[in-house]
C-alpha cells in the first residue's frame, strides 16, 4: 500500500473533492481550510461567527471558501448550513476548546463536545458520496494518570475535568457511531484524532500561552502563567494537519485499514514545561519582546501537570513523524506575528508561504530521513516574498 510522502500525492487526493470542515473559523480549522484550497479541494465551512482577531478574518478566508454560520448543537442548524449538499469527507473540528471555559460553563462544554459531536455524524452518515468522517479530539481525551511515558489510542478514555471529559466522551461517541454506521469495509470509514498542544500563527485563543504573550505586546500587560511547571506536548499546527491529510487521503482513495484512533503528538525533544516555551518566544521575539509572570491563582481549577502523547502508531502505519524541531516552531510562530503586525495586509500570501516552506522541509525530511532546515537555514520562513 503507497504512503503518502508529499504535498504532491495530498494534492493528488483532495484535488476536486467537496469536503466540510465545522469550526472552519477556528484557529486550526482555519489553517486547515487554507491548506486544503492551495491542494485544490472545494472547502465549505460550517462554524459560530469568528472571533475578532482570528486567522480567518486576518486571512480573508471568506473570501476563497463557502462558509456557513451554524450551531452544531442544533441539527437544524447543520442541516441548513449543508443545505443538502453532499460532500467527500467531512472533518469536524468545532468545539468548545477552553480548559477553564469548561468551569465555568460545563453544560455548554458537553453540550458542545459531546451532543454537538453527534448531531454532525448523523448528518454525515446521510451523505452519499461520503468517503471518510474524521473527528478532531484532543491529547486530553484519555484518563490522566499524571506518568511520564505518552498515552497510546488503546489507552482509556476519562477526563477529571469538563473539558477533558467532554473530549474523551466525544471519543466515545465516535466509537459508537464507527461500530453502528460506518462498518461497511466496503463503505465510508471513520477516524478520530488527538494531538497535543497546538500553537501557530494566528491564534488568539483565550487562557492559551502563545496569543496570551502576544496580548502582552500588544497591550502592554504582562502575561500570566499560572503553571510554568506544567509539561505539555507542544508542536506545529502544521504537523498534526499534514497527519489529519494524509489519513484523509488514504480515505478518500478507499483505504478502510485506517478507521480508529490515531495519536500525532511531537517528538520528546519538544515536551516542555510551560515556562520553558514562554522563555524561547520571548527569546526569539527580538525587540520589545513578551512579558509575562508568574501568577498562580488561589482555588484555581486542577489542570493536569504532564502529559505526553505516544504517535508510534501514526509511525509505523501512516508514516507520519513530525518535521520541525521545537525552536523551528518557535521561530515560525513568531514569525507569523511579527509579519501579521508590520504587514496584516498580505498575511494571506505570508500564510501560504509558511505552507510552502512546511511542505518543502517534509518533501527534504522524507528524501533524507534526516532532521530537515535547521533553524540557521530558514530565514526565509521570516521573509516571504
Amino acid at each position: 500500500m503507497a504512503l503518502i510522502t508529499s504535498e504532491v500525492d495530498l494534492a493528488e487526493a483532495f484535488r476536486g473533492r467537496k469536503i466540510l470542515i465545522t469550526g472552519h473559523t477556528g484557529f486550526k480549522g482555519g489553517w486547515l481550510s487554507l491548506w486544503l484550497r492551495r491542494l485544490g479541494a472545494s472547502v465549505v465551512g460550517l462554524s459560530l461567527p469568528p472571533s475578532i482577531p482570528s486567522f480567518y478574518l486576518a486571512t480573508g478566508l471568506g473570501d476563497v471558501i463557502d462558509g456557513h454560520e451554524g450551531d452544531i448543537r442544533s441539527a437544524a442548524d447543520v442541516a441548513g448550513a449543508i443545505g443538502g449538499q453532499d460532500f467527500d469527507l467531512v472533518i469536524h473540528m468545532a468545539a468548545q476548546a477552553v480548559v477553564r471555559a469548561s468551569f465555568e460553563n460545563p453544560v455548554d462544554t458537553y453540550a458542545t463536545n459531546v451532543v454537538g459531536t453527534a448531531i454532525v455524524l448523523d448528518a454525515a452518515r446521510r451523505m452519499k458520496s461520503l468517503k471518510g468522517v474524521i473527528v478532531v479530539t484532543s491529547d486530553k481525551c484519555y484518563e490522566n494518570r499524571e506518568w511520564v511515558w505518552g498515552y497510546r489510542e488503546n489507552d482509556p478514555m476519562g477526563g477529571r475535568d469538563p473539558y477533558s471529559s467532554s473530549k474523551g466522551c466525544a471519543e466515545l461517541v465516535a466509537a459508537a457511531y464507527r461500530s453502528s454506521f460506518f462498518n461497511d469495509p466496503n463503505g465510508p470509514q471513520l477516524v478520530s484524532v488527538r494531538a497535543g498542544n497546538v500553537i501557530g500563527g494566528g491564534d488568539w485563543g483565550a487562557d492559551r500561552l502563545v496569543p496570551d504573550l502576544v496580548r502582552s505586546v500588544e497591550g502592554g500587560n504582562p502575561a500570566r502563567l499560572r503553571n510554568p511547571s506544567s509539561v505539555r506536548p507542544w508542536q506545529h499546527v502544521f504537523e498534526p494537519l499534514r497527519g489529519y491529510m494524509m489519513l484523509a487521503a488514504h480515505l478518500l482513495q478507499g483505504r478502510t485499514s485506517f478507521a480508529g484512533g490515531w495519536n500525532f503528538g511531537p517528538d520528546q525533544e519538544a515536551t516542555v514545561n510551560v515556562g520553558t516555551l514562554a522563555d524561547m518566544v520571548v527569546d526569539q521575539w527580538g525587540d520589545a519582546p513578551p512579558k509575562y509572570i508568574v501568577e498562580p491563582q488561589v482555588n484555581a481549577p486542577v489542570e493536569s501537570t504532564i502529559l505526553r502523547l505516544d504517535s508510534t502508531k501514526a509511525r509505523t502505519e501512516l508514516g507520519w513523524k513530525p518535521v520541525l524541531r521545537l525552536r523551528d516552531t518557535v521561530s515560525i510562530t513568531v514569525a507569523w506575528y511579527r509579519k501579521y503586525r508590520e504587514d496584516p495586509r498580505n498575511i494571506r500570501s505570508f500564510s501560504e508561504h509558511q505552507i510552502e516552506q512546511y511542505a518543502a522541509a517534509w518533501k527534504q525530511e522524507v528524501e533524507h530521513e534526516a532532521r530537515p532546515l535547521p533553524l540557521r537555514d530558514i530565514g526565509d520562513w521570516k521573509d516571504a516574498s
